[in-house]
């Protein structure tokens, strides 16, 4: 055996591998001693050698390695003086800033000479013919008796006077699906809103109850034999405390059995609480209460159309036709956005004040941030008057043009709206077109008062909206439903303003092309479809109406 096998032999000798060749001495030799550096000459080459020579013979220094960096910034910091704080300067984000004063008093000796701009505007306004042709009303009313009722259904509306129309739409629906009778509504008093009107007050009560009473029964009050079993007490009825935007389903599954069981149930409040995706029979009835069955009363109707007809009166240059704008320019509205404007301290002082009337500790809580700037870029600030007659001049609407004011009380009136006057001297408002005697028996109550707004807006060639809120959300819908679908409502990009009247080295003519632009978007969107979770009161098509062009209405006329 190979002395270095271990294996046994097994009769046959294994060949062993044969050794490596030996390496040449003198390579052996020379990787044995490591190369010797030459050592260094001067004195700070000295020094850091011998450091860097403690450091790897004594590792164990590194772990002060931390302390040493820290005592060399505090030898450092000790050395700075702080007398001195650099300056940063900070740039305003563009559209963070309210900046249209200066942009107005810079561009108005243009604006003014522009002679382009004339009254022909407000008949040129709606130029794109909707691919889809116009649309007409088609709700049809059923013509056959109702059956035995399941029950009274009393709800309390709260709000103001167009989320109380929602409630009262939203009420008539409901109450039809679910075959019971539906009691007047009930208009809850508010304090922000601080009206104490009834349904009849606001509403023609007995046209309301004759529009629908094939459709929904409609009365004034529940019969008193089943209120004896409540003790003639309205709060001893059973309450349904419904989750906003609920299904219908919800009120089939859930409501009806209680109904039936009950004979008399409340729901209370009923703003918003039933969602805007329903079948179409829910929707039908929504539309016959909304356009059709909702009729303001005498006294309203009489003085909202004598307005109408003293605008046209004022328009007649044009032909009859006037523009409507609603502006929120309101302290209410304006301490709510928490935007800021130009009037500086005192401004600041009324809003804080506004606010903590209106909305107690509601802005004032622990790490509630308000960031005005971005809010504003937002587009979410409420146009001033100025801004929207900057808008209006560079849409092409001459100083000539007719227009009728809608708003409440506009905060700091004589300051704000002195260049929106300057800029359309022909301005009308309810109080300029009515004596205070034909006013007194509104002046106290601000949803009569909205109600003559909202008729005088909804028969103006041109409708300008410069907030959200119900006011314009049922405008667009109800304009829709009266002008063949189109809407010829202009609602500005108020992201875009917000930059355009940022940008103070902009010209007349540069700004006016991209406001031209905007109004030209206004009147491509005139016409548009109801999708899903839209709301039927400000897409009316295609559930409140038909093609002009159709004659199948079928799927209007469906009843449950």
């Amino acid at each position: 055996m190979h002395p270095y096998n271990r294996l046994p032999s097994s009769g046959r000798s294994t060949p062993s591998p044969p050794q490596s060749p030996l390496r040449s001495p003198l390579r052996r030799h020379a990787r044995s001693k490591p190369a010797r550096l030459n050592p260094p000459r001067t004195a700070a080459q000295r020094l850091a050698w011998v450091f860097l020579s403690l450091l790897l013979r004594r590792q164990g220094v590194f772990l002060f390695a931390p302390l040493i960096y820290i005592l060399g910034m505090l030898i450092y910091i000790a050395t700075v003086s702080f007398d001195v704080v650099p300056f940063i300067d900070h740039r305003p984000a563009p559209g963070s800033l309210y900046r249209t004063p200066d942009l107005y008093a810079k561009l108005r000796p243009e604006m003014d000479a522009d002679l382009h701009s004339s009254s022909d505007a407000i008949s040129t306004t709606w130029s794109i013919p909707h691919k889809g042709g116009e649309w007409k009303p088609c709700i049809k009313r059923s013509l056959e008796g109702l059956p035995e009722s399941n029950g009274y259904i009393y709800v309390e509306a709260n709000g103001g006077l167009n989320q109380q129309r929602t409630s009262v739409c939203n009420a008539v629906a409901v109450a039809g699906y679910l075959n019971a009778t539906l009691v007047i509504p009930n208009f809850q008093y508010h304090s922000i809103w601080k009206d104490s009107s009834k349904f009849s007050d606001i509403y023609d009560e007995e046209y309301f109850i004759s529009t629908l009473k094939n459709d929904v029964r409609v009365v004034e009050k529940i019969p008193e034999y089943l209120m004896e079993r409540f003790g003639s007490n309205m709060t001893n009825v059973y309450n349904f405390r419904v989750k906003a935007w609920s299904s219908i389903q919800y009120y089939k599954d859930v409501v009806l059995p209680k109904l039936l069981e009950e004979k008399v149930i409340r729901i209370s409040p009923f703003a918003n609480r039933l969602s805007f995706d329903a079948p179409l029979v829910v929707q039908r009835l929504r539309c016959l209460a909304n356009y059709e069955a909702l009729r303001f009363s005498s006294p309203i109707l009489t003085i909202s159309e004598a307005l109408v007809e003293r605008m046209k009166k004022h328009s007649i240059m044009n032909g009859g036709k006037y523009v409507s704008i609603h502006l929120r320019f309101e302290e209410d509205m304006v301490a709510f956005s928490c935007c800021v404007f130009d009037g500086g301290e005192h401004e600041r002082e009324d809003m804080i004040a506004e606010r903590e009337r209106g909305w107690k500790g509601k802005f004032t809580k622990p790490g509630r941030v308000i960031r005005p700037g971005a809010i504003r870029i937002n587009g979410k600030c409420p146009l001033t008057p100025l801004e929207v007659g900057l808008m209006l001049r560079g849409m092409g609407f001459s100083k000539n043009t007719s227009i009728y004011l809608a708003s409440g009380k506009i905060y700091d009136a004589e300051k704000t709206m002195s260049p929106l006057w300057e800029m359309f001297p022909n301005l009308q408002t309810k109080e300029t077109l009515a004596s205070e005697e034909e006013l007194a028996p509104f002046k106290n109550y601000s949803s009569r008062m909205a109600a003559i707004d909202y008729t005088v807006c909804l028969h103006s060639e041109v409708f300008v909206t410069t907030q959200g809120g119900n006011f314009p959300h049922f405008l667009l819908g109800h304009r829709r439903y009266l002008f063949g679908g189109h809407s010829k409502t202009i609602k500005p990009d108020k992201r875009k303003l917000a930059l355009l009247f940022d940008t103070t080295n902009i010209g007349w003519k540069s700004l006016k092309r991209h406001l031209l632009n905007m109004r030209s978007n206004s009147d491509s969107k005139g016409v548009e479809l109801k999708r899903p979770n839209d709301s039927i009161y400000s897409f009316p098509c295609p559930d409140c109406m038909c093609h002009a062009n159709r004659t199948d209405e079928s799927r209007s006329s469906l009843k449950t």
